[in-house]
């Protein structure tokens, strides 16, 4: 059996000009040998595997080569550019920073620094992930990196630019490798696949190169994992059952149910998915990046933002085609923020259930602040529907109120006749005359599904009337802030908790009153500490019941009380026998009359 290499080793570049993505390193290493302008040391950093150690050992390979050509790529043929294929070139050294990171080290390279070269013009060393050098080991390899013969070149690799002393960065010419986009990896896939006599889906290809995250190594190990399995045809089935990555038409069905309004079929969807044994928050990033590439096929601009294959484009391009920019942005909004609070729901599935649900009625929730009785979605046909809002939802307004007092007509004016159903043309009237602070009530009872509004009948003056006279009421209202009142709702706060711990912090708290700020008082900073983490709870409670809402509680440790506390635990130490028989006795007297008539002491 023949011994089998991997694609990252087999199909290595070994010209500038084969080198995927990297093109800006490749033009400007190759201007800087034509003009004879090459740096003595030079600096490779970037993410891992995009071609920093490849493009070194080409540089390497040309810099030795004796027969370069007019493209100034090496020739092959050479003594050393043969010596450099079969790995034995003398005048090339490789060192592995990761496990030769001491002084020693470099200072045994700094010797072989000092030997010209046996073969060729230059003696490379090329020095990989070389922020794992000590800082020792760097200061030793300064004056050699800053004056080093006319021979000898330095070519430095990392993946962690960050890490490198400053000293060090001013010496080197620095190049930043960028992370491989998907349409160069697919490019070089596919030509693998020729060579290989492979036949290849170009979605399959697609989330190989999406699942390496930029890097071409990671792409062509996933390559070699997927022929293992599928030997010479490379299916989109089998990649994502391999690479467990959720199948796209999914997140087209989803967004179907969304935009349908379909909550049970939505919620059956993502039962399906996790059935197939997904995490909620990978469909969610999923469903995330899905929404975000439809809007991006809203406009022919930005089609160069979509990383995905031809097929897959035009189901995007289709489905952007019925859904609202309005709708995709606010539903952006809401998988953010389910995403943000992911990890603090103590129930997973409901948080994004619910996430789903409010997605699901995105429109209906316009519809409603909009104040129309009706509103207009597209089915998955793409034609609109006209849809009837739900109960809960305002249905429409009516134009005055029953107990209103009549506007003065002018005598040369009739009377306008008052009808007890309004028409539909006066409800939309007066829904454009509810101000924002009338909307957002609404909208919150949509959200909510606290309340049932068939009807709402309020003016723009009864509704400015009644915010005049609730303002009226709170700042009538008496506050009954004082030191009893709120000792007894702190009190009364601390035995309706359930955790001891803090129920003994709040009692060993000492209260005072600064004005309209309660200061609580702890001798020890645990205590204040379990007390603070409840403030937010505990600082509304008290603001609604003692009718303060500028109330203030601050939160304070009595160094006194704390030193005495310490004191005292200090200075009390465990009983001996003999104190423990006398505390006996003290607190029972028969115990020492026991031990009077049996006549009975203690072993010494």
């Amino acid at each position: 059996m023949s011994q089998f290499i991997v694609s990252a080793r087999k199909y290595r570049p070994q010209r500038f000009e084969d080198v995927v993505g990297q093109q800006h390193v490749a033009q400007t290493l190759k201007n800087a040998l034509a003009t004879d302008h090459l740096a003595h040391a030079f600096l490779f950093c970037g993410p891992r595997g995009v071609g920093k150690t490849t493009c070194a050992r080409i540089l390497a390979k040309v810099l030795n080569c004796s027969n370069r050509g007019a493209d100034l790529e090496a020739c092959n043929t050479c003594s050393s550019c043969k010596s450099f294929n079969e790995n034995a070139s003398f005048n090339i050294i490789e060192l592995d920073a990761a496990s030769n990171n001491s002084v020693e080290h470099i200072r045994a390279l700094i010797e072989q620094v000092r030997f010209q070269p046996q073969q060729g013009r230059f003696k490379v060393f090329i020095i990989d992930e070389v922020h794992m050098l000590s800082n020792q080991a760097f200061n030793a390899f300064l004056k050699t990196l800053e004056e080093p013969p006319p021979y000898a070149i330095f070519i430095l690799a990392t993946t962690e630019k960050h890490k490198i002393i400053p000293t060090i960065l001013s010496r080197c010419q620095i190049f930043d490798f960028r992370r491989i986009s998907v349409a160069d990896m697919v490019l070089h896939l596919k030509g693998i696949c020729e060579k290989e006599g492979i036949e290849a889906e170009e979605d399959a290809l697609h989330i190989i190169a999406q699942k390496a995250d930029g890097a071409l190594r990671d792409a062509l190990s996933i390559f070699d994992r997927i022929t293992s399995f599928s030997s010479k045809k490379i299916r989109y089935e089998d990649v994502i059952e391999n690479l467990n990555v959720l199948d796209y038409d999914y997140y087209f069905q989803v967004t179907d149910a969304l935009m349908a309004e379909d909550a049970p079929l939505l919620l059956n969807l993502f039962d399906q998915i996790l059935a197939k044994g997904f995490e909620p928050d990978v469909f969610l990033t999923g469903l995330a990046e899905h929404l975000r590439n439809i809007l991006v096929c809203k406009d022919e601009t930005t089609l160069a933002l979509l990383e995905v294959g031809e097929s897959l484009s035009e189901r995007y391009r289709r489905q952007a085609a019925l859904a609202p920019a309005s709708f995709l942005l606010t539903a952006l909004n809401i998988a953010n923020d389910c995403d943000v609070n992911y990890k603090m729901a103590r129930h997973k599935r409901l948080h994004l259930e619910i996430a789903l649900l409010k997605m699901c009625y995105i429109n209906r929730a316009v519809a409603a602040t909009a104040g129309a009785g009706t509103f207009e979605k597209k089915n998955p046909d793409g034609n609109a529907v006209e849809a009837p809002l739900p109960n809960g939802i305002v249905q429409g307004v009516r134009q005055e109120e029953e107990t209103a007092v009549p506007e003065m007509a002018s005598p040369s004016e009739p009377t306008p006749v008052q009808t007890q159903q309004p028409t539909p043309q006066k409800e939309a009237s007066n829904a454009a005359e509810l101000t924002s602070e009338a909307m957002s009530t609404l909208k919150k009872e949509l959200n909510m599904g606290l309340k049932r509004a068939d009807k709402i009948s309020l003016r723009l003056e009864d509704f400015e009337e009644a915010v005049a006279v609730e303002e009226a009421e709170i700042a009538a209202r008496e506050s009954r802030l004082t030191l009893e009142n709120a000792q007894a709702e702190w009190n009364a706060y601390a035995d309706a908790h359930t955790s001891p711990t803090l129920r003994q912090a709040m009692t060993s708290a000492e209260l005072r009153l600064e004005g309209n700020t309660l200061v609580a008082e702890f001798g020890l900073t645990m205590h204040r500490g379990l007390v603070q983490e409840e403030m937010t709870l505990l600082l509304d409670m008290l603001r609604s019941q003692l009718h303060d809402p500028e109330m203030k509680v601050r939160l304070e440790v009595d160094e006194t009380r704390a030193a005495e506390i310490q004191a005292a635990a200090q200075s009390k130490k465990p009983l001996t026998v003999k104190e423990k028989l006398d505390k006996m006795c003290e607190v029972n007297p028969l115990v020492g009359e026991l031990l009077e008539r049996f006549d009975l002491k203690l072993d010494e």
